[in-house]
């Protein structure tokens, strides 16, 4: 019995450490996206072409840059959290091409995997999109008024 009610305390704190902390895992999402975006758009300047390789010589020269761009400066912005949801926005019409457009007709489970990734990236924009940047932000000290305790802090 004693065994049970020990074993209880540790998943309380198990419980309360994960509502104290569950930013964090948000805000690394977060920063693995837009450190893969950041160097998605990086490799995307070095290789112009294989915008218009990715879709089958459909794309237009400025969408090249746009994608380059987005990437690039949307991924920074998502890395250190600042304007997050209009860099998830300026994501997601590249995203919502590449899974509609462009790897849709390929279907799932296909040795690349492109369609996958990009749903599972499209979706995370969103979320980002949706629930905003995280504590652990520029966004969150920058918005965040004076006067508003910080959640994570005991009083």
């Amino acid at each position: 019995m004693n065994n049970n009610l020990s074993e209880l305390t540790r998943h309380q704190r198990l419980v309360e450490w994960q509502w104290r902390h569950n930013s964090s895992g948000f805000d690394l999402v977060r920063i693995f996206l837009g450190g893969a975006l950041l160097v998605r758009g990086i490799w995307f300047a070095f290789e112009p072409s294989a915008v218009a390789e990715l879709g089958d010589g459909r794309t237009m020269e400025w969408v090249s840059y746009y994608v380059m761009i987005a990437h690039i400066g949307g991924g920074i912005l998502l890395l250190i959290g600042l304007f997050t949801r209009l860099a998830a926005a300026v994501q997601l019409p590249i995203l919502i091409d590449a899974v509609f457009f462009l790897h849709l007709a390929d279907g799932f489970a296909t040795p690349n995997q492109s369609l996958e990734l990009s749903i599972l990236v499209m979706l995370l924009l969103a979320i980002i999109l949706i629930f905003g940047p995280g504590k652990y932000s520029l966004d969150y000290r920058r918005l965040r008024p004076e006067a508003t305790p910080d959640p994570g802090v005991a009083t």
